[in-house]
């Protein structure tokens, strides 16, 4: 195949929320401004503020893009399966809409796709500002492992992502293209035809780990996952604005949490070991980083947190159980609704 600017696009760009959308502007530009080669782009808007809408909208408009916007928030696989459906092309990628990227990103995914009939490929993802500088992934290892040990098996998650946190200065020259069993969705390439084979993302996994579920799930199809480390691009993770805030609190909730951590354990039937331990006394730590921490050193001006935190840390419970439990109704009626109409008589003869 030969790669030159002129072709027809044979990937479609799928952005979708992160954990904010005070981002959008910044992570869309860069796209344009660093992307020679040939895409389609669709963007998941799922419920960002009027101001974001109206972005988006006057963007679309002059780079002719397609938005898909819901008057509700997205757990993350619900919006790149939205994104999903309307690609039609050979490759999609799908990317946060908190990431910059940079010149010849798209070209060395899909260079990398062609010359090795991979499956997934995924970049070097760095983290935080300055961009491109500290590495978040570069590949890494996903799969179960079976520990012999006690009396019964048991089945065992081995998750690991490679050279998180060092600069990408000091290994740059140790990095090279390879076969790996990580990518994460911050922003990964993938061959389309793939879920043909193995069906949609699982939207049960409504906050985290969907990566991992994935990847393997490709594997164990016979697929491949590889890392290219001539692709950069950078998330940036940064406190959530106050119209922010309604999102990020419902994106990284308890329930949410707890929920795609008990769907993987019962998914690929895994031992409740030191693993899930471990990631259920986190649960919520980013709410903890991101909102309540600044809110007390704000109001106590660094100064005896303690009592802020006493307060505050069951206060964040109380609102993030009625934030989710609120949305799970209102998700319920919709789906309710939907199939009422789905079912009316009307719908019926209209669509025969």
């Amino acid at each position: 195949m030969e790669l030159s600017p002129m072709t027809e696009p044979q990937v479609t760009i799928v952005v979708v929320p992160r954990e904010r959308f005070s981002y959008t502007r910044e992570s869309l530009e860069s796209i344009y401004e660093y992307t020679d080669f040939p895409f389609k782009l669709v963007y998941v808007d799922g419920n960002s503020p009027k101001k974001v809408q109206r972005y988006l909208e006057e963007t679309a408009q002059a780079k002719g893009f397609e938005i898909i916007r819901t008057d509700y928030y997205l757990s993350p696989n619900k919006a790149r399966n939205l994104g999903l459906s309307r690609v039609n092309t050979k490759y999609v990628v799908f990317i946060d809409n908190d990431v910059i990227v940079s010149p010849g990103w798209l070209q060395a995914l899909v260079e990398c796709a062609e010359e090795t009939n991979a499956t997934i490929v995924g970049p070097l993802v760095c983290q935080h500002k300055p961009i491109h500088e500290i590495v978040h992934c570069a590949g890494g290892e996903t799969h179960i492992w079976i520990d012999k040990k006690s009396e019964i098996p048991r089945r065992r998650l081995r998750e690991k992502m490679y050279k998180q946190g060092t600069r990408v200065e000091t290994i740059r020259d140790q990095l090279q293209r390879k076969q790996t069993e990580l990518a994460e969705f911050h922003c990964t390439l993938i061959r389309t035809e793939i879920f043909q084979k193995v069906g949609l993302l699982d939207e049960t996994f409504l906050n985290t780990k969907e990566h991992l579920d994935f990847c393997m799930i490709v594997m164990q199809a016979g697929g491949t996952v590889y890392f290219e480390p001539n692709s950069i691009v950078t998330y940036v993770p940064e406190p959530p604005s106050w119209t922010d805030l309604h999102y990020y609190m419902l994106r990284w909730s308890d329930a949410w949490q707890l929920a795609s951590l008990h769907r993987l354990r019962d998914k690929w039937n895994l031992a409740e070991d030191g693993y899930f331990q471990a990631k259920y006394k986190k649960v919520g730590w980013r709410r903890k980083m991101a909102i309540i921490g600044p809110f007390t050193r704000i109001l106590t001006f660094g100064l005896s947190e303690r009592l802020f935190n006493f307060i505050l840390v069951p206060l964040d419970g109380i609102l993030n159980r009625y934030l989710t439990d609120r949305y799970a109704k209102e998700q319920q009626m919709r789906q309710q609704a939907l199939t009422q109409q789905n079912s009316s008589p009307t719908t019926a003869l209209s669509q025969g």
